[in-house]
């Protein structure tokens, strides 16, 4: 059991971050996505629902219901949720806090820039690719691929950035360099100021950052994409 239990818990944290990134999924989803038998991700499911990893919920249905039952959604909870980052926290905050008290403040929000800097990375790329998307939504996708879950809404006096998960929401909350260093690579990349909202780091359900809307003068952000590329 314990040979076995090793090979599986790879591919549930797989399922876990893919649970993460998409949102409530079904089965069917799941397996497609991850390129596994639905025999194989039903066993893992079940294994998760037993752990209390994930729960099953009713799909929504708008407009008109078809024939046979809909199939069930799976969502991670709450438990599910620390657990998949716990794993690593102890750790880091150990090591953080050496690095505090070895080279100071500074120190640590230069690691939390570095850390940060594949963010910048991802959005050239997704900007390089499609030079037509919207530099928010290209922002959001890059923070996805980093496990940030982030998507975009209209708010009040521009757009909002919403993260739905923070991988390293537990270490923030003891260094908000993290924060600092993440809020400033998202005004980096957008040319403009933003300003954060809340954080999950600080116990609000979903990291919001607000966008302003850019000034027609400013430069486009493309532009700003492939000079950093050919830079």
């Amino acid at each position: 059991m314990e040979i076995h239990e090793a090979v599986d818990s790879p591919t549930r944290e797989r399922v876990a971050r893919t649970l993460l990134e998409l949102g409530p999924s079904t089965a069917a989803v799941l397996a497609e996505r991850l390129e596994l038998t639905p025999a194989a991700i039903r066993r893992h499911l079940d294994q998760m629902l037993a752990e209390g990893a994930i729960e099953a919920r009713e799909p929504r249905v708008y407009g008109a219901r078809g024939r046979g039952r809909p199939a069930k959604v799976f969502a991670i909870t709450d438990a599910g949720r620390d657990r998949f980052d716990q794993q690593y926290d102890d750790l880091a905050v150990q090591a953080l806090r050496f690095l505090e008290e070895t080279g100071g403040d500074a120190a640590v929000l230069e690691f939390a820039r570095r850390r940060v800097a594949g963010i910048e990375t991802h959005y050239d790329a997704i900007v390089a690719g499609e030079p037509g998307i919207a530099p928010s939504q290209a922002l959001a996708r890059a923070l996805t691929q980093g496990g940030y879950a982030a998507s975009v809404r209209q708010g009040p006096v521009g757009e909002q950035l919403c993260q739905q998960h923070c991988p390293v929401s537990h270490v923030a909350h003891e260094f908000p360099q993290l924060c600092e260093a993440e809020t400033e690579v998202i005004s980096k990349v957008l040319g403009r100021h933003v300003q954060r909202l809340a954080t999950i780091a600080h116990g609000d359900g979903v990291c919001t950052t607000c966008i302003p809307a850019a000034r027609t003068t400013s430069p486009s952000h493309q532009s700003q994409a492939q000079e950093r590329l050919t830079s």
